[in-house]
């Protein structure tokens, strides 16, 4: 059974890592948009006329669809100076409480942001911009995004307590654990092979 919640951790995982991928690339469109309206603003006297909606669109979208991977990689802030302190019987447990906590919060998050874009489909909102962009589009995507973070919360709080329950600390530890370390090194590591197998 842990097995099987390890695979489907696993699953949800590659796709939080897409989403990760499509939210870098959205920023880099969202750069390359601001930059285009000021051009052909200082040097042609064109406008969008929409640049600060949008934009503020693909940063919301871009957070939200980032969540579920930062995540799975236990890249997401932590202050946990005295739980690294205590020993695994205490530490694993409370890996699983945090984690059950976020869930939490995260469903919640989740459920508003639904509610906001029956409300925006509802009463047929547009922003006020130029475009007048129906609202229920950006708001659908974030929405979106939150809830791919409730699902990656789910498997790992799934995986997690059957970790728990059959005493594989260690196993919770590292699935929940701050990054050490040796995993930050690890990672670098692996980062210059993969640079090194390209150039080769």
């Amino acid at each position: 059974m842990l097995r099987a919640a390890t695979l489907l951790r696993r699953g949800v995982a590659r796709l939080a890592a897409v989403m990760a991928w499509v939210a870098g690339w959205n920023y880099i469109a969202c750069a390359l948009f601001i930059t285009g309206d000021i051009v052909g603003r200082n040097g042609f006297g064109v406008s969008s006329a929409a640049t600060v909606e949008i934009t503020g669109y693909m940063l919301a979208c871009g957070i939200a669809w980032g969540l579920a991977h930062t995540l799975a990689c236990r890249a997401h802030i932590r202050v946990d100076v005295l739980v690294t302190r205590l020993p695994l019987r205490w530490r694993a447990p409370l890996h699983v409480f945090s984690l059950l906590l976020l869930a939490g919060f995260a469903a919640f998050t989740a459920w508003a942001a639904w509610e906001l874009v029956d409300e925006s489909a509802l009463f047929d909102a547009h922003d006020n911009s130029a475009l007048r962009v129906p609202l229920i589009i950006p708001q659908g995507i974030w929405a979106f995004g939150i809830s791919a973070f409730v699902l990656m919360c789910a498997v790992l709080l799934l995986e997690s307590v059957l970790a728990l329950l059959l005493g594989e600390g260690d196993r919770l530890d590292a699935l929940l654990g701050s990054r050490t370390l040796n995993d930050e090194t690890e990672e670098a590591l692996e980062a210059v092979a993969m640079a090194r197998g390209r150039q080769a």
